[in-house]
């Protein structure tokens, strides 16, 4: 049997602290397509749309792709963004009525006018398609997951890993989960259980820690009869909403009350370990005391500048890492990228080999990880900014940072951007001229995707929070709509 099954990928992790709200511009910009055109170029990738297409020749899905749409983290997607693209996922449902439907979501998602972008998503889905067509997706591991999502998700499946290396396996798995459904063999829905935190104490991480024994434990249940998928989010924090927090969702069937209990142990686990954190946080004159002694044996130094992660909707161009490691007087390094299109296409009107003078960097908003600082380099590099990844979680796929330049400041080569993306992969230094691997000291701005393809070049790995937008001390942001107490806001709250 053939089903007529609507897929579409809708993705963005609002950081509701950003004053960049998200535009239709934002998302043409890093990820935009309409319809099944250009599919191709997603196979094999990690991406859910490459997933969906497995799906389709697997289970022979006559597939329906509407749209698929990212744009990096950053703030409130506008109401016309969001139309937009939901328009192109209804207007599909509405012409040609799905018998199932696939969407590689985020979970995270904020539009301007309401808290749960997903759920308003669903809600306009199911207002169209009837409750009965049952609609799978997944989610990002740090997506905060409402009741609202549960209730109008059938099947939802989200990603194991941190780094994110299994995209591409959580949308097969729900379209397994979907085509079983569609087949009239099982009866699939999803339960929540949710513990009063602005996130899992290590943001998911599954690399060390104990995620790895409920990973276990979830794929052991997995295999219980009647137990069709279980996910455990860490949540999103740097979010200013109702819904915030680590869940534990198992989508099933059966004895509601077992599958319930299960969630609420990894929950509890959850709770019981929320004050045990993994990462050491270096102040920035920390992390360049240690860059500064430090000696290359294996590898290089790479220091993660974790506030400013773009990743998490952090702005990119804090400076206050990279003004310690320059007054430190380190050498043979490299930082990367910072963010700052206008300094960028200030070095594109000049020529490689010029030396010149800039401000640079800070110009969002300079309470967050440092002021513009003043440098003198030569540009070694210009550049459209395009690069192909090859490492794990990006290989295939292309990425724009906008106009590019490479500056080297006393010693530093430092990537000069127009588009905010965090470092994924060695090929956003290596595709303009910066050899990581050969470095001393590299400092980059990511907070743990970054491992995937640094980790096996690394002599040393440290995790600096410089104070910019993804800052660990949640105390400096403004939370006002999060449900009070909250852990760690009420470090002595009980359940």
């Amino acid at each position: 049997m053939t089903f007529n099954v609507l897929t579409a990928e809708f993705l963005h992790e609002t950081n509701t602290f950003s004053v960049r709200k998200t535009d239709l511009a934002a998302f043409k910009a890093y990820n935009f397509r309409i319809g099944n055109d250009q599919l191709k170029t997603f196979e094999g990738t990690n991406t859910g749309v490459a997933g969906c297409l497995e799906c389709a020749r697997k289970f022979d899905w006559d597939m329906k792709h509407a749209v698929t749409a990212h744009a990096g983290p950053s703030g409130l997607v506008t109401t016309g963004a969001f139309d937009t693209i939901a328009g192109f996922i209804l207007d599909a449902a509405r012409s040609k009525m799905p018998d199932g439907v696939l969407l590689p979501l985020h979970g995270a998602m904020v539009p301007e006018f309401c808290e749960d972008g997903e759920g308003e998503l669903l809600q306009r889905l199911r207002d169209i398609i009837g409750p009965h067509i049952p609609i799978a997706i997944t989610l990002d591991l740090h997506a905060n997951v409402s009741v609202k999502m549960c209730d109008l998700a059938d099947i939802i499946v989200s990603y194991k890993t941190y780094p994110h290396i299994d995209m591409r396996e959580a949308a097969c798995h729900a379209g397994d989960i979907l085509q079983r459904t569609m087949l009239g063999k099982i009866s699939p829905y999803t339960l929540r259980a949710h513990r009063p935190m602005l996130g899992e104490a290590n943001g998911g991480r599954t690399d060390i820690g104990p995620m790895i024994d409920r990973f276990e434990r979830a794929r052991a249940y997995e295999l219980e009869p009647d137990v069709f998928a279980v996910s455990i989010n860490a949540g999103f924090e740097e979010a200013d909403i109702a819904d915030i927090g680590p869940t534990v969702l198992v989508t099933c069937q059966g004895d509601r009350a077992a599958h319930q209990a299960f969630a609420e142990t990894i929950a509890d686990d959850i709770w019981a370990r929320r004050a045990e954190v993994l990462n050491t946080y270096y102040s920035v004159e920390q992390a360049a005391a240690i860059a500064a002694d430090f000696v290359r044996t294996d590898g290089p130094l790479i220091i993660a500048d974790y506030a400013d992660n773009p990743g998490g909707g952090a702005y990119c161009d804090a400076t206050a890492l990279l003004d310690a490691l320059l007054k430190s007087g380190v050498t043979n390094a490299c930082f990367g990228p910072m963010a700052d299109p206008a300094v960028a296409a200030h070095l594109h009107q000049h020529s490689e080999g010029e030396t010149l003078t800039v401000d640079l960097g800070g110009k969002t908003d300079p309470h967050f990880g440092g002021g513009p600082i003043t440098v003198t380099g030569q540009i070694l590099l210009l550049s459209d900014g395009i690069c192909v990844g090859d490492g794990p979680m990006m290989g295939g796929l292309e990425l724009h940072f906008g106009k590019t330049c490479v500056l080297h400041v006393d010693g530093i080569d430092i990537l000069v951007v127009s588009e905010a993306i965090q470092m994924y992969d060695q090929q956003q230094f290596r595709a303009f001229g910066i050899d990581p691997s050969s470095k001393t000291v590299v400092g980059l701005k990511s907070m743990q995707h970054f491992r995937a393809a640094f980790e096996p070049i690394a002599g040393k790995i440290i995790v600096c929070d410089c104070g910019a937008l993804c800052t660990t001390d949640v105390t400096k942001l403004p939370y006002q709509k999060v449900p009070r107490p909250i852990y760690p806001l009420d470090p002595d709250m009980t359940l």
